[in-house]
């Protein structure tokens, strides 16, 4: 079966020689690995799409019963103008992908997290403050869309009292953001050192 997909560049690693592969989200299909031949050589000119963050648009052979996919074609999707450049924003842009690759599974399809992950990316890339606000928006809409969606009203669990989630200056105002799926950024809100422990 020949896909058609955007992706977004999970991890990669050396295979072999010359080859590479590589974890991509790909939106119609969730996690998926592929291998690319000829992607680790020096003279090759893939090497650039397979870097973690990068969003491609690409084409590839499905074969159920492979653990590693073929990509035939390749393009760039989004460029990062950036992102590359700057260490605070490459922090936190590897910080949401290493975290998005650790929480879901292979062929698990979940297309709204990818659309609210592609969104946190470009915020990322043109936005230079109020960067932690991404993170935390995209930590909080990640756990909703797996199911884990945090409860602020809850005070205990088993018996055990949980932390105070409003317990610093900005912390309801922001979470109130979060939970109407927005991410707070140039909303007036300044945040001081206490709100950095949410």
């Amino acid at each position: 079966m020949i896909i058609e997909s955007d992706a977004i560049v999970l991890k990669r690693f050396p295979y072999g020689e010359s080859s590479i592969i590589c974890r991509c989200f790909v939106k119609s299909m969730g996690k998926t690995s592929f291998i690319v031949h000829g992607a680790h050589s020096k003279k090759s000119s893939k090497t650039a799409y397979f870097q973690p963050g990068n969003c491609i648009e690409i084409v590839f052979y499905y074969k159920d019963n492979r653990d590693l996919q073929t990509i035939s074609k390749i393009s760039f999707s989004k460029y990062w103008g950036h992102i590359p450049y700057d260490l605070k924003k490459i922090a936190y842009t590897m910080a949401m992908i290493e975290l998005t690759d650790k929480c879901i599974s292979e062929n698990d399809i979940h297309n709204d997290l990818f659309i609210i992950l592609l969104e946190a990316l470009e915020t990322v890339e043109k936005e230079s403050t109020e960067l932690n606000l991404v993170f935390w928006y995209y930590q909080y809409q990640l756990l909703t869309q797996l199911g884990f969606k945090p409860d602020f009203h809850q005070s205990e669990l088993d018996f055990i009292p949980l932390p105070n989630p409003y317990g610093t200056p900005n912390a309801k105002k922001i979470f109130d953001y979060f939970e109407n799926g927005e991410m707070a950024i140039h909303k007036d809100i300044k945040l001081v050192k206490n709100d950095r422990k949410i």
